[in-house]
């Protein structure tokens, strides 16, 4: 059924990258929320905090997924619903930023909504990629993920450079970050509604249905039969500390250059667009090679970035670092997150994506915390060197410890039934 209604269901995940990702790649790029933050608290642990804040719900919700769809055969209705909350709580900061502008009260509220974000972000992750594993062949993934986020980059680049020399230097609505936001959202609302139109198989290998304690209980049987899946959570564990310094890239920027909306639209376009182009290439190596080749080389590159970043103080040279970041970032998280469906059977598909988003988000919770009180400390540098070393162990750790699962798993493909 995977390969009947392939052409279908690609074109909706094409359409759910061209608009759902877009308006969310627009509002969680590493310059406009620090940014906003920023100009409203002007304290990089706050800026820090909610991204902690953020990462906590990631880390605390994916098994709660994993409990609610391990044994449906069914989950796009779910998976719709999970999706759209996370779209509503950029609405509702972009209306904090409408209705209460630049008090206390507004951060208190953006935290607040930070925090259910991330709560219902860590579930749609689990559930939209189970739901692409069901209905996109594994030998067909790597070139549909690269061209979604191909298109997400292109769009999303596109709003960005628009966004920064129109809505934040006019003040479009008095609050030109909040309509910025609120752009973002009525983008992204178009994309779960394009995910409404999947034809979705009904799986006939599913887990026994199990409550959200069952699930914990259910991961040292997954860990110990799967030796290789649990190596690879301590290198991504590892990996994840790179994102510690993700907040602070523009705030930094703000220390050398002038960072006016037009400034800041043009980083943005071109993290977005590096991303964009190397996707294309990298879901093409990751079909032919596999996808841990594509880790261990965006890992190389974003340790590249941060020694760049410690030597730099010029526009052009910045525009430099974020497109080596861009192509690093989002290739680093695409393949993270598509390799973890390869390790082992096509059951245990939403169990693996819980532990791993679980495990990468426990770290990613502590790290910008951990980064602001290093730059209150000491100073941003510090934060790019702990960054730049801890990337460089996990491309060595991946190179000796993982070997390519697509090359070591039997089961690949999700069962599902012949007519439907």
């Amino acid at each position: 059924m995977s390969n009947r209604y392939f052409r279908r269901n690609a074109s909706i995940q094409l359409a759910v990258g061209l608009f759902g990702q877009t308006g969310y790649r627009l509002f969680q790029a590493p310059t406009y929320l620090p940014a906003y933050l920023f100009s409203l608290s002007g304290s990089d642990l706050v800026v820090g905090l909610a991204r902690t804040i953020e990462a906590l719900g990631h880390m605390l919700t994916p098994m709660l997924a994993a409990s609610i769809i391990g044994h449906r055969t069914r989950i796009l209705g779910i998976t719709m619903l999970t999706s759209l909350a996370v779209r509503l709580q950029i609405l509702f900061i972009a209306l904090v930023g409408l209705m209460y502008g630049a008090n206390q009260s507004s951060i208190w509220l953006i935290l607040l909504f930070m925090a259910a974000l991330g709560i219902f972000q860590g579930m749609s992750i689990v559930m939209m990629n189970s739901l692409k594993a069901k209905v996109i062949p594994v030998t067909r993934r790597g070139f549909v993920s690269g061209w979604q986020h191909f298109l997400s980059g292109i769009a999303t680049a596109l709003l960005a450079y628009f966004a920064g020399s129109y809505f934040i230097d006019q003040n479009i609505l008095g609050n030109g970050y909040a309509a910025l936001f609120l752009l973002a959202f009525l983008v992204a609302l178009v994309g779960i509604g394009a995910l409404g139109f999947t034809k979705e198989p009904s799986a006939t290998s599913v887990r026994k249905k199990e409550t959200y304690k069952q699930s914990f209980k259910a991961l040292p049987n997954l860990l110990r039969n799967n030796k290789t899946f649990a190596k690879f959570l301590v290198v991504a564990a590892i990996a994840a500390t790179g994102r510690m310094a993700a907040p602070f890239y523009i705030l930094y920027a703000g220390l050398k250059i002038d960072l006016t909306g037009s400034v800041l639209g043009a980083l943005t376009t071109i993290w977005l667009l590096s991303g964009t182009i190397t996707n294309v290439i990298s879901g093409s190596i990751a079909d032919r090679h596999g996808y841990r080749l594509v880790l261990i080389s965006s890992l190389v590159v974003w340790a590249l970035a941060h020694c760049l970043l410690l030597f730099i103080d010029s526009f052009w040279s910045f525009a430099a670092f974020f497109f080596l970041f861009g192509t690093a970032s989002n290739t680093f998280n695409q393949a993270r997150q598509n390799i973890v469906m390869e390790f082992g059977d096509t059951q245990d598909i939403p169990l693996r994506l819980a532990t791993s988003h679980m495990t990468f988000n426990t770290i990613a919770a502590l790290g910008p915390l951990v980064g602001g009180v290093i730059a209150f400390m000491f100073d941003h540098s510090v934060i790019f060197i702990i960054c730049m070393f801890m990337q460089m162990l996990a491309t060595v750790l991946m190179i000796k410890l993982i070997p390519e699962p697509i090359q070591t798993s039997n089961d690949l493909t999700i069962a599902v039934t012949k007519d439907q």
